[in-house]
């Protein structure tokens, strides 16, 4: 039986990487394509070219760093019960849509999800582990 920690980084602690003590992450960690997708507009939603330049360099680390997982046909099969999840609390699944798709991406890799934003992912507890760092 292996003690490795494994887990799905969420976008927030992307974005958050350089603040955060790395004793609280998993020792083989993965990113979503989702994470991928939301970094590279990133650059494109300020006008300021300091973190414009900031933004570009996360992207360009996370693209050498990781091979993002794939939003496959098992991840879309489990959005549906997150989707169903979400809903049953009360949430509306729409405004939170890209961090539904990644804790899909999470389910269907079996993998924790790591997150700065736990309430992000409200009313999944069921179907997923959530790691708050």
């Amino acid at each position: 039986m292996s003690d490795v920690t494994r887990g799905l980084l969420d976008t927030s602690v992307i974005i958050d990487h350089p603040k955060i003590d790395i004793s609280l992450l998993p020792e083989e960690s993965a990113v979503s394509v989702i994470t991928v997708a939301e970094l590279a507009a990133g650059p494109l939603d300020t006008d300021d070219n300091a973190e414009r330049a900031r933004r570009q360099e996360t992207l360009q680390w996370v693209a050498a760093t990781w091979d993002p997982l794939p939003f496959d046909a098992a991840a879309a099969r489990a959005y549906g019960r997150v989707f169903a999840a979400v809903r049953g609390v009360g949430r509306t699944p729409r405004s939170r849509f890209a961090d539904l798709l990644i804790a899909a991406t999470a389910i269907a890799n079996d993998l924790p999800l790591y997150t700065r934003n736990p309430s992000d992912f409200f009313g999944l507890g069921d179907l997923l582990h959530i790691v708050t760092v």
